[in-house]
């Protein structure tokens, strides 16, 4: 039997979400596929720059020492870069010194056939037609979004992931009544429904496997006391009370609890999210992620029907 992936968290991403591409990107679309091609063969010794998902990934990977016999986390290239160009990609993760060895380099083709196949809970790609494409297709994608690039990290060896509720973890049944028949019928709809969970989002499945790993976290610290959980996990949604209730339900009822959830009401995502400092957050709607995207590593989840509306606009 082949290496199996079925049991692992497996993240697929684009080089374009794991690494600075402006330059090669502009190059691309001044000079066309030939001359990119033979661009990034002349450039393949210069180690790319970092990008928005870089530490991201680099930090979810350190948690497979947890188990280092049988990995926990799988993270898989899947890049429209042909395969000669790819080496460029191969050599600067090789140079980061990330534990990836597994990659498609698809010379233009769509990631989605292949973010099936590998079983990807997560894939992230700066491109918006792929990311669109693949949650089309019911594929949990999300498109990563510029940021500054000198965003400062912090010296722990923490991960800190943070999600909207509404269109990523849970689907957008709710959002909708919020869109179509205002604040108050919402409220009233998930007081009356607080104790039926919402159907699964397109990133349940990564908040379900992010768990798993924290209850290994938990049993790391009954082994030793001087362990310091790394993976910390945080809700932060417009929702607040008496809406709050549906969502600490729903989540229990997959078997998932979080460090933190922020029931903010209204108030900006970015008041809470400039003082717990993700690494990561992903949320449904651009407009929200504008506020905070300069500073927190951001990613656009076009799911339901908000993002309809907004294509089409």
């Amino acid at each position: 039997m082949g290496y199996q992936l079925n049991d692992r968290l497996v993240v697929g991403i684009a080089s374009s979400a794991l690494f600075d591409l402006s330059v090669s990107d502009a190059y691309f679309r001044r000079h066309g596929q030939k001359a990119y091609s033979e661009f990034q063969k002349i450039k393949r010794n210069e180690t790319l720059p970092k990008g928005v998902a870089f530490p991201f990934i680099q930090r979810l990977l350190s948690l497979n020492d947890l188990n280092p016999e049988d990995i926990l986390i799988e993270v898989i290239i899947i890049s429209k870069n042909d395969p000669s160009g790819g080496l460029r990609i191969r050599k600067s993760i090789e140079e980061y010194e990330l534990p990836i060895s597994r990659g498609s380099y698809l010379k233009g083709d769509a990631p989605e056939p292949y973010i099936k196949a590998y079983n990807c809970e997560l894939f992230l790609s700066a491109d918006e037609r792929d990311v669109r494409s693949a949650i089309a297709k019911n594929l949990p994608a999300g498109q990563v979004l510029p940021s500054k690039s000198d965003i400062p990290l912090d010296e722990t060896d923490e991960l800190r992931v943070a999600f909207d509720f509404d269109g990523v973890l849970a689907d957008d049944a709710s959002e909708q009544i919020f869109a179509e028949k205002g604040l108050s019928l919402f409220h009233a709809n998930e007081q009356s429904k607080a104790n039926e969970p919402l159907q699964a989002g397109p990133l349940a499945p990564l908040m379900r496997r992010l768990s798993d790993i924290q209850k290994l976290e938990e049993k790391q610290i009954g082994n030793d006391r001087s362990y310091k959980k790394r993976l910390k996990t945080s809700i932060v949604t417009a929702r607040n009370s008496p809406a709050d209730e549906r969502v600490i339900n729903t989540l229990e009822s997959w078997g998932v609890d979080v460090d933190q959830a922020h029931f903010l009401g209204g108030i900006e995502k970015a008041t809470i999210l400039d003082v717990t400092k993700p690494h990561i957050f992903f949320d449904d709607q651009k407009r929200h992620l504008e506020e905070v995207s300069e500073n927190v590593p951001s990613v656009h989840i076009p799911f339901g029907k908000i993002n309809i509306k907004e294509k089409t606009a």
